[in-house]
């Protein structure tokens, strides 16, 4: 193999024996057996996958494709629409046909399921991101998989993800996934095109990111989908920006979920070079735009700095600032000092109304039962003095 070649030696095995959040990406043509409708066996066999997983402890994301391409079948087009009213229209058709499909097989083997249609925008908005995020997080908490996919019957073309790849990628990136898994009609990637290059070598593990693999990648995929090995790769460098590997395997592969969980070297493993908590804690130490801060009391100081624990409001004298929920606000001492930020999970207006209150205050506070926290202790970084 050339000596450019971006490979790593090290082993993803104990990288995927070891991931507790999952989420599984497959494309249009796998789920509808190349546009010819939805492929019932198929689907059925990762739902029983994704079913022995949730069981084992695992917690499953399923991001499908193939509303689109189903809706096509259904209403007779030979060829993908352009026009983004037909789209929209195809997708509502096939939607119906998908989440009935998963649903039913899901099911039959003991596990529920839940339907979530995202746009671009959820996701740009903090707060709606936010919202995402905590209902994701409460369906895994219950042991049932999300199958998401983009709302295609309301987005237009500047709020469109562009293909399930990078949605997959944003997803792991919401929930903090330990893997995403993308399921496609190829083996994994190659450093050539090996149809036209016979010195072509499989890439079994590199590291996400590298520029190099993007110049590996080729063009466009199928007519029934949109995505292509460059989307992919892409795709996993966005999902290492979380902390987030990446394995890229072929969607007929038997058994490939419960193999790829068990360590099994299956298609081409990109391995995110930051772990996660260090790439979520990185985000918020180097975040410039603080939005506000709440002043605590020494007994919280202690709890935070010294114990590692969340920041309740009981333990908040005073907030500063106008904040939204999701915000990067900082964590001041008694002196003033930094000792800490993270992201709100209630507004500026909301937190000083839980000033020094205790969480069985909230409801009749706010009107609402929220987080038990001012800011969880996965979404709190310490401040070196």
């Amino acid at each position: 193999m050339q000596a450019d070649t971006p490979v790593i030696e090290e082993s993803p095995a104990e990288l995927l024996k070891s991931a507790r959040r999952i989420v599984v990406k497959v494309g249009s043509s796998l789920v509808t057996n190349e546009g010819r409708g939805l492929d019932e066996q198929a689907i059925g066999q990762w739902s029983e996958q994704l079913a022995a997983l949730v069981q084992q402890g695992r917690e499953m994301v399923m991001v499908s494709s193939g509303a689109v391409a189903e809706g096509m079948k259904r209403l007779g087009w030979a060829t993908r629409p352009k026009e983004i009213h037909e789209l929209q229209a195809a997708a509502a058709v096939g939607q119906m046909g998908l989440v009935q499909m998963y649903e039913t097989k899901l099911r039959a083997c003991g596990v529920g399921s839940a339907q979530v249609l995202l746009t671009h925008a959820d996701l740009a908005d903090r707060e709606r991101y936010l919202n995402a995020r905590s209902t994701l997080l409460t369906l895994l908490d219950l042991k049932v998989v999300p199958v998401i996919n983009e709302n295609d019957t309301v987005v237009n073309d500047e709020i469109k993800f562009g293909d399930n790849d990078t949605l997959g990628a944003l997803v792991a990136n919401l929930i903090e996934a330990d893997v995403l898994i993308i399921l496609t009609d190829q083996k994994g990637l190659y450093t050539a095109d090996p149809r036209r290059d016979p010195s072509a070598e499989f890439v079994h593990v590199a590291r996400a990111g590298d520029v190099r693999l993007e110049a590996m990648a080729g063009g466009a995929g199928t007519g029934i989908g949109k995505g292509g090995m460059i989307t992919k790769i892409l795709a996993a460098k966005r999902a290492a920006g979380s902390g987030a590997s990446t394995v890229i395997a072929w969607g007929r592969e038997p058994k490939a979920l419960l193999r790829l969980a068990e360590g099994e070297p299956i298609g081409t493993c990109l391995v995110a070079q930051t772990p996660k908590n260090q790439a979520r804690k990185r985000w918020m130490a180097d975040h410039l735009q603080l939005r506000g801060s709440v002043s605590v009391d020494a007994g919280a100081v202690g709890k935070i700095v010294g114990e590692g624990k969340s920041l309740l409001p009981i333990g908040m004298v005073s907030v500063s600032g106008e904040f939204s929920r999701g915000d990067v606000i900082a964590v001041r001492d008694p002196d003033g000092r930094e000792v800490a930020r993270g992201l709100a999970n209630y507004a500026s207006s909301e937190a000083r109304l839980i000033c020094r209150r205790s969480s069985g205050d909230f409801e009749r506070l706010l009107g609402y039962v929220g987080e038990a926290e001012m800011i969880h202790r996965d979404n709190l970084v310490l401040i070196p003095s």
